[in-house]
């Protein structure tokens, strides 16, 4: 029986578990900081089997160190164009891992930073800082076009596949997208199921493809009316749908 579950770090953080609770055994996705990970697997009696790196940033790799001495002979997954140097098993697109029960599928996904990849199958994807709900990573190394053309990778998969991404930025997101879209219920929707969640503790995520797909104005900057709210030092004359990702994105950085 494998479970994904949030491991708190930081002030906005996800570092994901994922956890057989049969033979506790658990692989950690982006461990920023060590301590929560270790706190998490002494509360459940659990041994760290793996860890899973989508891209070189401070705040997804920190803890990776300590917790490789912690748990000597662990593989560290990552992606192969990565200036980090704690990776121990390089990956690159198309690469197949298995964990626990599972097989994972690597996406090359730049735009956020240049070497960025996701773990996914038809169940479940680690999208790093690619893809949040109703959000998306800036675009510090990579761009625009990159980013849009990482996105149209995830067609691939159903709306019942479920997005783990590694920020709770949900509640901000779904604001900015509501003034990109202020006709749209479904964000409107979300905003009061998100409240409500947030109100008692409990995580936004993870989301899924079928819900990004309507409330995303990353993901639907394609679709012709998606700029029509945007700023006029910000309007864009061409039809191509990453120079309306940029725009998008571009206000969103101003927000």
């Amino acid at each position: 029986m494998v479970q994904v579950e949030p491991i708190n770090a930081f002030d906005d953080n996800y570092i994901w578990a994922v956890r057989d609770t049969t033979k506790n055994q658990v692989w950690v996705v982006d461990p920023g900081q060590a301590e929560p990970v270790l706190s998490y697997l002494k509360q459940h009696d659990a041994t760290l089997a793996g860890i899973l790196i989508t891209h070189h940033h401070w705040d997804h790799t920190n803890g990776v160190a300590e917790l490789v001495n912690a748990s000597s002979g662990i593989t560290v997954y990552g992606p192969a164009q990565s200036k980090f140097s704690g990776i121990t098993h390089p990956l690159d697109a198309g690469d197949t891992i298995d964990i626990l029960d599972f097989t994972l599928t690597i996406l090359r996904t730049p735009g956020h930073t240049l070497d960025h990849i996701c773990y996914t199958n038809n169940t479940l994807c680690f999208t790093g800082d690619t893809l949040f709900s109703a959000g998306c990573g800036r675009l510090f190394e990579g761009s625009a076009e990159q980013m849009w053309h990482s996105f149209q990778q995830f067609s691939q998969f159903s709306d019942s596949t479920l997005i783990y991404c590694t920020h709770e930025y949900t509640s901000a997101n779904l604001a900015f997208a509501a003034a990109v879209e202020p006709n749209n219920d479904d964000i409107k929707a979300h905003i009061a199921w998100v409240t409500t969640q947030r109100a008692k503790g409990l995580p936004s995520l993870p989301t899924n493809f079928g819900l990004e797909r309507q409330i995303n104005p990353f993901l639907r900057a394609n679709l012709a009316h998606m700029c029509h709210q945007l700023p006029p030092h910000l309007a864009s004359d061409t039809q191509r749908p990453w120079d309306n990702f940029s725009a998008i994105r571009a206000w969103k950085d101003e927000f």
